[in-house]
């Protein structure tokens, strides 16, 4: 016998009703930046749920879930801290809308009494760390049928375009490349010819990166910083080290960049006769957008009167290892507007600053329902699910 669902605006009555007893401890935890992973657990087990701390190999990672059957879906709960600007990219956020998706989630299976699971892990060092792609070669992801997660941005995340979200937006791919110079000491001035110039080599493979920046694709971008240099000046320096990113707005693109940043690096070295040594990691791909989870979200944050995009085309330069997850299923990583100043943007202090406050506090929770709400159609709808997972395949193949 086919069991009746209950209408999209009863599920959300009681998303609006689970939420609403938890909003004040969702508060306290939003403002944990410190020993962030032991503040979620803790909550989650306050709240009935079986935690995995420091879940698949990593001191920081978490996973908790609730359910039983039917599909899987996930949320992604992001808490690292940037230095000396606290959460200026507003993971706070992040975590709170995720927590919020996975609490709704969860009280919806259990008062409806359907097959469906939800998970919530907790992957930290996004920040130049990768901790998802870690935390799929773990198998964190293993079985998982959606992933959903939001992040917090200003209403002007593009030029010229206001709004209270984008559902959907296109991100780079990034790769690091760390590089190790080594050369001949000598004395600078008595006998530098006799000298093999490590700190010439890494400055001549900047240089050359610089010059090479003219060809590069518009959204192309490519960051250099210098771990070790010389501390003196008399001394021909023998050892230099250097680690970049390397951006662009897709996968093959970024694979072309990477050749072309390479060969600056390696003609460094051989213009100046001193040997490299040259190590590529921490991929972050590009992001596979997908249309049926963008449009429920702009559907369902429309219920809460929000103003958001389905998708928008213009590449956001930044990158994340949500599009490694893209990669592997279904993905949602949309952006939500928090109230800021303007110019204010990711990664500076006045992001931080609204970052904290009760008003992109309760933004976050109402993005955290809709969210619940996607994971709700995405375990009951099998209709949406198919499509979503088609739109998926189609994507990958691109």
């Amino acid at each position: 016998m086919t069991v009746a669902l209950p209408s999209i605006d009863e599920v959300k009555a009681s998303v609006d009703s689970s939420l609403a007893t938890l909003n004040a401890s969702l508060r306290e935890l939003n403002r944990e930046e410190h020993k962030a992973h032991d503040a979620i657990c803790d909550f989650l087990e306050k709240q009935g749920f079986a935690v995995i701390r420091h879940a698949y190999g990593l001191d920081t990672s978490f996973e908790a879930s609730s359910g039983s059957g039917g599909r899987l879906v996930n949320f992604n709960a992001e808490y690292d801290a940037l230095p000396d600007i606290g959460h200026a990219c507003g993971h706070n956020l992040i975590t709170t809308s995720s927590v919020a998706g996975f609490l709704a989630l969860s009280a919806l299976l259990k008062q409806y009494n359907l097959p469906g699971r939800t998970q919530l892990l907790g992957t930290p060092a996004e920040e130049n760390g990768g901790g998802k792609a870690k935390l799929i070669d773990a198998g964190a992801y293993k079985g998982v049928d959606i992933s959903l997660m939001a992040h917090a941005g200003p209403k002007k995340l593009f030029p010229g375009v206001v709004s209270d979200g984008v559902g959907g937006v296109l991100m780079n791919a990034r790769k690091e490349i760390h590089c190790e110079f080594t050369g001949k000491s000598a004395h600078a001035g008595g006998n530098p010819w006799e000298g093999v110039n490590a700190l010439d080599a890494l400055i001549t493979s900047y240089n050359n990166v610089a010059v090479f920046r003219q060809q590069m694709q518009p959204d192309e971008r490519v960051h250099c910083a210098f771990l070790d240099t010389p501390k003196v000046a008399n001394v021909i320096p023998s050892y230099t080290k250097a680690y970049w990113q390397v951006r662009s707005p897709t996968l093959k693109g970024l694979n072309r960049l990477m050749t072309k940043v390479r060969n600056c690096i390696e003609a460094g070295a051989l213009a100046t006769g001193c040997e490299v040594k040259i190590v590529e990691n921490e991929l972050y791909t590009d992001i596979k957008i997908n249309d049926t989870l963008c449009d429920r979200y702009q559907s369902h944050m429309g219920k809460y009167d929000r103003n958001v995009l389905k998708r928008h085309e213009k590449v956001l330069t930044g990158s994340s290892d949500i599009g490694n997850v893209s990669y592997i299923l279904p993905t949602l990583h949309t952006m939500f507007a928090i109230p800021a100043p303007d110019g204010c943007f990711p990664h500076h202090p006045s992001f931080a600053a609204a970052a904290g406050t009760d008003d992109a506090h309760d933004e976050a929770v109402i993005v955290g329902k809709s969210l619940g709400l996607i994971g709700w159609e995405m375990v009951t709808d099998n209709g949406l699910f198919e499509q979503a997972k088609t739109q998926w395949q189609e994507c990958l193949q691109e």
